[in-house]
């Protein structure tokens, strides 16, 4: 709900449990009042003191007024150059060179149903409001509408925002943030979710420092090291108690989340397109558009915050239209990597499909002269040595067996050795007078041009039209350097990295709109653009190339703060894993796998007996239970990476009436001794049976926990499954 209090100027935006405050001032300036659990309508300006603070200058309105000043006041959106020295929002550059933006409010208006955005990704359906704040640059002739999004059910609240020039002079954009979150206090720890390749977003946690802590990415995508949601909270706030602020950034590019504690013991949290190598340039009448930054308050710790992230993403978010279970399957790059024929594939598949097994996945090397990874990209046509019959005999025979049929493509990118690269070098991102920067021995294609696009459309259509394909899995193997655009004039180069993102984003689009069959499962190197942009077009992304069940159990706690488990792809493996040499029991992996998007990425026409009956089992056990995976609440009942002899999380029903509660011990070197495991989120009215067993309380099993048999050896694992009776 969206209140506005003409007498006063002040907005509210309410939400099932929190209030969200800001207040217009009477020289103009958009001040933030308040935003934590639910108020009633009251004015909360009071909280905004004001005092005479040494060397915070005072704007010219105010006269001779010493204790008003930008730099003390909390604001909804920060500026530079006029008074504020804190984390700024906005940065302008004015066509005489002057770094300077002054913001002043002009006018509101509330609409209703969500507001959406052109060519970005955003929160959309029923249940929203829009709230749009018009601010105004007078000197600069430049508007900035700030936008609100409400969707109550979930405490959620988006944030975006659209630059005009109104003005008669270009202007340049050096800083144009998307969220801005003034709070009026520094005790706050400020949570990132860090990494590298093969272990990514694994939760940090340290108290803010006075001053500016920070993570982003300067690769061209939101990368393995750091993602864009980061989480503010209390230092006492845990799994189940506490106060914590999410904020989540739907881009896939270059973006930066920074806190900075201030010298008045507040907290800013601005978050947005990284400003390294930003400049857009705005020609009169010219606007920009931000991403959209999402945010959600909790007074109940981590756990209901993820809850209310997951359910917004699952219904709010995710585009994913197409009804019913998604497959299981199985991708061949583990089982043949580039060697493969036809046959070698109808192998596998053929081994695949008792097992219960509904989607065969082509990965890597069906293309052009591919081989191996140093040419081929870019020359999207099927490698008839390889594939004599082509992709539409292939597919057809992968029908034959009750199997749907997948592919691996790459679209941004381009190797040099490609009739693709020869034809059109200029195509590449590549800086005139420099050799090359090269990552996986391939180069990346200027997705900024449409031309570059229509042409990459135009033979993955081709491809499609070849084949019953239900399926493509989207890679994006390198990180973005030598970022030039030879379509772009010198002035405007500091465009290149966002108009990328733009034209990914525009492609995707494409395919959602002309293929809604095809499921597009978004993948980086893994989990190196797992982020709430790509969910927007692929509804599912690969969440790491590291598929070892033990680190797994922490790359997937880390990933739960804030995506849901059905947009996790989770894939069983051959041990010794690929990764890091571990061998972890084949039902252990399978446990693990069954909390994401399931799958397996091995060669099943080399299993045992045994193994292929555990298989069988495992893929059995998903099918009767995906539902709690994909709809149901996620609670994490331990951490990964505390000293613990285990790792146990749940999911439950909505309606509270069934759970699958999964639990993996560590490297014991002995037996582990008797305990109770302390459950989450059931009905304490209500009795449950645990694999179709004995029955206890719902009560009982949350405060006395479920008694867990000795598990000997490591990484053993059992599976919960809990029905009301």
């Amino acid at each position: 709900m969206i209140v506005h209090d003409k007498s006063k100027n002040i907005f509210t935006l309410h939400t099932n449990a929190t209030t969200y405050q800001m207040k217009v001032d009477d020289y103009g300036v958009l001040l933030h009042t308040y935003y934590g659990g639910r108020i009633a309508d009251a004015d909360l300006s009071y909280l905004i003191r004001s005092a005479d603070r040494g060397f915070s200058p005072n704007p010219g309105e105010a006269g001779h007024c010493r204790t008003y000043s930008l730099d003390t006041l909390p604001q909804e959106y920060s500026t530079c150059g006029a008074g504020d020295f804190r984390l700024p929002s906005l940065e302008l550059e004015a066509s005489d060179g002057s770094h300077m933006a002054d913001l002043r409010y002009t006018g509101y208006e509330i609409r209703t149903g969500k507001y959406a955005l052109e060519g970005l990704p955003a929160f959309h359906g029923e249940g929203g409001e829009t709230l749009v704040i018009f601010l105004k640059d007078a000197a600069a002739r430049v508007e900035v509408e700030l936008y609100y999004g409400v969707f109550a059910a979930y405490d959620l609240i988006t944030r975006a925002a659209r630059i005009v020039n109104q003005g008669e002079e270009t202007v340049g954009l050096c800083r144009a943030a998307s969220l801005c979150l003034d709070l009026p206090r520094g005790d706050l720890d400020f949570v990132t979710f860090d990494g590298r390749h093969v272990m990514e977003r694994c939760p940090t946690r340290a108290a803010l420092r006075p001053g500016v802590q920070s993570v982003g990415s300067v690769r061209g995508t939101s990368s393995h090291q750091h993602n864009p949601f980061v989480m503010l909270c209390d230092p006492s706030a845990g799994e189940d108690q506490g106060l914590c602020y999410g904020a989540m950034l739907l881009y896939s590019g270059n973006f930066e989340a920074a806190a900075e504690r201030g010298q008045f013991e507040d907290t800013r949290l601005v978050m947005g397109i990284n400003p390294y190598h930003f400049h857009f340039r705005l020609a009169p009448e010219e606007s920009f558009t931000t991403p959209e930054a999402a945010m959600v308050c909790s007074l109940n710790g981590f756990g209901q915050m993820s809850r209310l992230l997951h359910r917004a993403i699952r219904e709010r978010l995710l585009r994913d239209n197409r009804p019913g279970r998604k497959p299981v399957l199985v991708n061949s790059w583990e089982a043949t990597y580039f060697d493969f024929d036809a046959e070698k594939l109808l192998r596998l598949a053929r081994a695949a499909a008792p097992l219960g097994i509904e989607l065969f996945v082509l990965d890597d090397g069906w293309f052009g002269t591919r081989s191996d990874d140093k040419g081929g990209l870019g020359d999207w046509w099927v490698n008839r040595e390889k594939l004599p019959g082509g992709l539409g005999g292939l597919a057809d025979q992968i029908n034959g067996l009750g199997m749907q049929f997948g592919l691996w493509i790459e679209p941004e990118m381009v190797s040099e050795d490609s009739r693709l690269y020869h034809e059109h070098p200029d195509w590449a991102l590549s800086v005139p007078g420099r050799s090359y920067t090269r990552g996986r021995s391939q180069l990346v294609l200027d997705f900024s041009r449409k031309e570059v696009r229509d042409h990459i459309y135009d033979a993955l259509r081709e491809v499609l039209s070849q084949a019953n394909i239900t399926y493509l899995k989207w890679d994006m193997n390198r990180s973005l350097t030598d970022v030039w655009s030879a379509a772009l004039p010198a002035e405007r180069q500091g465009e290149a990295y966002h108009r990328y993102v733009l034209g990914v984003y525009e492609l995707l689009e494409r395919f959602h709109r002309d293929y809604p069959h095809i499921l597009i499962e978004g993948c980086s190197g893994g989990g190196g653009r797992f982020d709430g942009g790509m969910l927007y077009y692929t509804p599912q992304i690969w969440c790491s190339d590291n598929t070892d069940a033990v680190d797994r159990l922490r790359i997937q706690y880390g990933t739960s703060f804030c995506y849901p488990p059905c947009t996790m792809g989770a894939h069983v493996s051959a041990v010794p894993n690929e990764t890091n040499r571990r061998v972890t029991p084949l039902e252990t992996r399978g446990v693990v796998a069954m909390s994401g998007v399931f799958g397996y990425e091995m060669d099943l026409s080399r299993a045992t007996k045994e193994e292929r009956k555990v298989i069988a089992g495992q893929v059995e056990r998903y099918k009767a239970c995906w539902d709690l995976v994909a709809e149901g609440d996620y609670y994490r009942l331990s951490d990964p990476f505390a000293d613990s002899p285990y790792t146990a999380w749940a999911h439950v029903s909505p309606d509270k009436r069934r759970a699958l509660v999964s639990l993996v011990t560590g490297s014991t070197r002995a037996a582990l001794p008797f305990f109770a495991l302390r459950l989450k989120g059931l009905d304490p009215a209500l009795r449950y049976r645990v694999n179709g067993g004995e029955s206890y309380p719902g009560d009982a099993l949350m405060q006395a926990g479920y008694p867990l048999p000795v598990l000997q050896g490591d990484y053993q694992s059992l599976q919960l499954y809990l029905e009301a009776e």
